[in-house]
């Protein structure tokens, strides 16, 4: 299975492709497509230019990333790793 996602230009969140394709900030709120779909609704998210940058999909498993790409998108859905007081982590956003 696979998730679509991407980076909000409104705010810089990391965000996922949801049900009804809303996008949201909550990774276990994303939705698990098979690979065509997939490939569709990633289409869709690049021709929103102005919206989203960095759109791809992620292998997934269980609504949570699987194989390689699950440490990076982890530490990329939880903020930087440099400063615990910033970002996510902290509270602050």
């Amino acid at each position: 299975m696979k998730i679509v996602t991407a980076n909000r230009l409104s705010d810089g969140r990391v965000v996922y492709l949801a049900e009804n394709s809303v996008w949201s900030a909550d990774i276990a709120a994303a939705r698990e497509l098979d690979g065509e779909t997939a490939q569709a609704a990633l289409s869709d998210a690049r021709q929103k230019i102005r919206e989203f940058a960095d759109v791809y999909v992620i292998d997934a498993e269980n609504g949570a990333p699987a194989g390689r790409t699950a440490f990076r998108e982890t530490i990329r859905s939880a903020g930087p790793t440099v400063r615990p007081d910033l970002g996510k982590q902290a509270g602050s956003l």
